[in-house]
């Protein structure tokens, strides 16, 4: 069985939010600190996905970093560089912004992949399409995702769209919503309350 490592994406500008979406507080602790630990309980090894000029943020720099090497932007640039940094590992790729994500989600995720395949993600419960950055991509998706991009493709969901990829009902319809805007945090914030 091929090892999977965890990668947590952490690398964007956060400019729906206004601020560090990987540094907002949840319950205690940072968006990224819950990320990588929720990773960290099913994975040997887990790192923090950045750009070059965030290796020295204090919210990102306490965790194994994989530095973006490939050449664009957006998560693709993520996941690409650390298939290019452990070429026979897949890799649990997760938003660091899903603050309703599970043990139980990944459990199932991790459980039900298609090692033969190019990755393994959960359908979206809100339009149905796959959800790229909660899902496992597998070393074969390197040369796809490399053709892709210098084709001029750059969104994971639309290679996974095109690409026969397993594809797995979550069964929690909330834990892959993400939160991208300070109103969204603070109905994230008051949903996580409620069930406290």
């Amino acid at each position: 069985m091929i090892p999977v490592y965890g990668l947590i994406l952490a690398g964007g500008s956060s400019s729906r939010m206004h601020r560090d979406k990987a540094a907002l507080p949840y319950r205690g602790k940072s968006q990224l600190d819950r990320a990588f630990e929720l990773a960290g309980r099913h994975l040997a090894k887990v790192f923090v996905s950045v750009r070059a000029s965030q290796t020295t943020d204090p919210t990102r720099a306490q965790r194994p970093l994989i530095v973006d090497c490939i050449a664009g932007e957006g998560p693709i640039v993520g996941i690409r560089s650390a298939l290019a940094a452990y070429p026979d590992v897949a890799w649990l790729v997760l938003a660091c912004d899903l603050p309703f994500l599970s043990d139980a989600a990944l459990s199932q995720l991790l459980r039900e992949r298609d090692v033969g395949g190019l990755a393994t993600a959960y359908r979206s419960a809100h339009d149905g399409l796959p959800e790229p950055l909660c899902a496992v991509w597998e070393p074969a998706s390197a040369p796809a995702l490399a053709s892709y991009q210098n084709d001029g493709g750059h969104c994971p969901r639309k290679f996974l769209i095109r690409h026969a990829v397993r594809l797995l009902e979550p069964l929690d319809r909330r834990a892959l919503d993400n939160v991208n805007t300070p109103e969204e945090y603070a109905q994230a914030l008051a949903a996580l309350d409620a069930t406290s």
